[in-house]
This record gives C-alpha cells, sequence and structure tokens, in this order.
C-alpha cells in the first residue's frame, strides 16, 4: 500500500498540479491522512516547489463555527483573508484540495445562517477569484476520512472501511502500473470524444430517461466541449484539475434550458446529503424542484443568487465508467460525479468558449457564461439514458444511448 500511495501522492503533484519549479503551492485538507499529506509535501518540493503551505481543517470545528458564530461574523471577510487573496492574485499559488469530509458533517446546523452568510461574503471575494480564473494550477483529489469510509461500508470496522476505500480511490484514479502515462492515454481518448462534439456544432442537447428526464438545454454557440487536462492562461501549463475524471463538459449558454430532470444520485450539499431529488427548468431556469431529504436546503441552494438557479456545465460520461463499475455510492461529489453524466447549477467555465483567452469576465458573462456564487453538480444519468444532439439545420445525431456513448 505504501508504494500505491507514493504512486498516488506523485500522480497527484506531477499530473494533476504539475508544480513548476520556483511555483508555491497550497494544500487544503482534514486532519483524517497526515502521513499521505507529508508524501504530497515532499514531491511538490521534489518538483521544486519554493514554498508549500499546509492549510489543515477540521469539520467538527467547522460545524462548531456555523452553530455559535453570529451571523455578522460569519460574513465578514477579514483583512488577513483579504491579504491571502490578495498574495493568491501576485503569486498564482497551486492549489491541491485532499477531500475526505463526513458527507453529514454539518447535520443540525442552520442552512439558511449559512447561506446568508456566504451570500454576504460573495461580493468581497468574487474579484480575487475572477483575477485568478484559469491562471492557476489547481487539483481536487481524495483521502478517504474514518467516518466517510463508514458511510460508505456501513457493515465494516473503521479499519476496513478506511482501507477498502483507499482501494477504491486508488482503482478509480489509475494508480495502478504507471499512473501517469495511464493518464496521457486517458486525456487522448478524451480528447477524441471532444472532437467530435465540438466537429458537429450542436445548437441543443435532449436528454431522455425512462426515470422522468425529459429535458433540453441550448449551447452556447461559441462553444465548445473539453475534459481531462487543460492549459492555464498565459503559462501556457497543463494540469488534471480532478483525479479521477471521466467527463467531457461544456457550459450551455445561460437562458436555454427547458424540462424536467431527475437525480439519479444523492447530492452531498454544505455538509448534507440531499435525496431522491428532481429540478424543472423553464426559459434556462430552475423554476420547480422536489426532493425527499433536504428539500429546503436544495431551494436555498438554487436562489443562493441571480445566477445559481441557472446552469453552469453540462458533463458526458458513459453509465459503463469505471467509477460506476464499482457499484459504490461514494456520498462524494467528486466520484459520483464521474460515475455518469451530470449538470451543475450555478457558475460556468469561461475555458468553455472559444478565445475566451483575449475575452475579459465581463465579456464572458455576456456571450453567454453563467455566473455565480456557487457551482454545483448532480449526477443525472442512467442505464437507458439517451441523448441526442440537435443542429442548427434540425439534424439529430445520437450521442448516447442505453446510458453509454454511441461513438
Amino acid at each position: 500500500m505504501q508504494d500505491r500511495l507514493k504512486k498516488y501522492a506523485e500522480l497527484i503533484v506531477k499530473c494533476g498540479l504539475n508544480v513548476q519549479k520556483g511555483q508555491e503551492v497550497i494544500i487544503r485538507c482534514e486532519l483524517d491522512q497526515p502521513e499521505f499529506v507529508a508524501m504530497c509535501v515532499e514531491e511538490c518540493y521534489k518538483c521544486g516547489a519554493s514554498k508549500v503551505e499546509v492549510k489543515w481543517s477540521h469539520m467538527p470545528i467547522t460545524k462548531m463555527h456555523y452553530m455559535h458564530r453570529t451571523l455578522e461574523t460569519l460574513s465578514t471577510v477579514t483583512d488577513v483573508e483579504k491579504a491571502e487573496w490578495e498574495h493568491k492574485v501576485k503569486t498564482f499559488p497551486c492549489t491541491l484540495w485532499l477531500d475526505s469530509e463526513d458527507p453529514d458533517g454539518l447535520n443540525g446546523t442552520d442552512n439558511e445562517k449559512i447561506s446568508k452568510a456566504n451570500m454576504a461574503r460573495f461580493p468581497t471575494i468574487k474579484p480575487y477569484r475572477d483575477k485568478l480564473e484559469n491562471k492557476y494550477q489547481w487539483c481536487i483529489a481524495a483521502v478517504p476520512g474514518k467516518v466517510w469510509a463508514q458511510k460508505v461500508y456501513p457493515n465494516l470496522s473503521e479499519e476496513k472501511a478506511v482501507e477498502q476505500l483507499w482501494n477504491d480511490i486508488l482503482l478509480c484514479s489509475r494508480v495502478d502500473d504507471a499512473p501517469i502515462k495511464a493518464w496521457e492515454n486517458h486525456n487522448k481518448n478524451l480528447a477524441k470524444r471532444c472532437k467530435f462534439l465540438n466537429d458537429h456544432k450542436f445548437e441543443k442537447l435532449e436528454y431522455k430517461s425512462a426515470n422522468g428526464t425529459d429535458f433540453t438545454v441550448g449551447l452556447n454557440p461559441r462553444g465548445r466541449f473539453t475534459g481531462g487536462g487543460e492549459y492555464t492562461l498565459g503559462s501556457r501549463i497543463y494540469f488534471n484539475p480532478n483525479i479521477p475524471s471521466e467527463e467531457v463538459f461544456t457550459s450551455p449558454m445561460k437562458g436555454i434550458a427547458d424540462g424536467k430532470v431527475v437525480a439519479t444520485k444523492p447530492l452531498s450539499y454544505q455538509g448534507k446529503i440531499i435525496e431522491n431529488f428532481w429540478i424543472k427548468f423553464k426559459n434556462g431556469k430552475a423554476v420547480e424542484v422536489g426532493a425527499e431529504k433536504n428539500q429546503d436546503l436544495l431551494e436555498k441552494m438554487i436562489s443562493m443568487d441571480e445566477g445559481a438557479g441557472y446552469l453552469g456545465e453540462c458533463a458526458l460520461i458513459a453509465y459503463d465508467s469505471p467509477i460506476n463499475n464499482t457499484g459504490i455510492l461514494f456520498y462524494n461529489t467528486l466520484f459520483d460525479e464521474n460515475a455518469s453524466c451530470h449538470l451543475a447549477l450555478g457558475r460556468g467555465f469561461n475555458e468553455c468558449l472559444e478565445g475566451f483567452e483575449a475575452m475579459s469576465v465581463e465579456d464572458c458573462e455576456k456571450a453567454g457564461i453563467n455566473s455565480s456564487m456557487i457551482h454545483v453538480d448532480f449526477m443525472i444519468g442512467s442505464k437507458d439514458m439517451a441523448i441526442t444532439g440537435i443542429t442548427k439545420d434540425g439534424k439529430r445525431v445520437p450521442i448516447f444511448k442505453d446510458g453509454n456513448w454511441v461513438i
């Protein structure tokens, strides 16, 4: 296992972040796997990082903050935080998120209070985020947390659950044999699918499934599908933002989406699970939702700001994907979103526009990229899902049949 973990750390740092000599690195993580975090720090320094800063967090303490701090203190962006943002804008540090949080870790907190605090902070943080957009390398990967592991494997002991979840993470991340070479080949395959979709210049995508999904979304006339690795602006450094990743995705045209989509997996959002839910869209915006569990949280999510009810992403992933074939519900968006097709509410991706390199953030928004403080993926892929691409002249081209790629 130690050899596999070292390969995983190397993959994350070299292929995920692609740390360059002299760059600063920030690692954000929970307290669950300090030994592995140390491996990542060592790999960063081996690549020539000038400084690696580890920012630890602990969800039980985060929960205390939400329960005991006032709305005013939660809403305040301190001078220290502003200075940290300003430093990022000047240095563009690589940022690694190692996800291991308890999916239910914030149960019992006030959804309204958390939402209001995030909404109050967003206008201060947004200008910094806009200046960082597409200019630095980042990667989200995962390590097992004890509580998360036992959520996935409730019938195993804590030790066995963590061990099994490690095996699942490493398998889905292609960490056996030669992982970096495996990711090079994987990126090439994703690029072929992107080319097929981009060559057809589809105007709309139509989704249908027996579970009630009947939905059409408009694509941006300047849009493009992308997937796998991407390049930073200016420095042109290639990196992989998600490990694992199986998706080919685009940002749709804001304001064009109609119909109903039914989620096929639970959604972990703000430390709580939203289960068995659906969303109806009209003129691009979510106008009605339903859920068996935490419907109020879903309603608050789509009203976080003006753009929260619009779509920022359409991602295509085969139902017969390595992650889905594990048969495991991970209760973690990084894995569950890459198990089958998903959509995302909120912020879109500027890099999904042709020529975005020469465009400002405002230009991208005017061109139809949605802007929001949130970006929340939810899964809609099913075993019988059919997706059809519709061209400007009305030609219908099958893309997915029975949940998988036709091409």
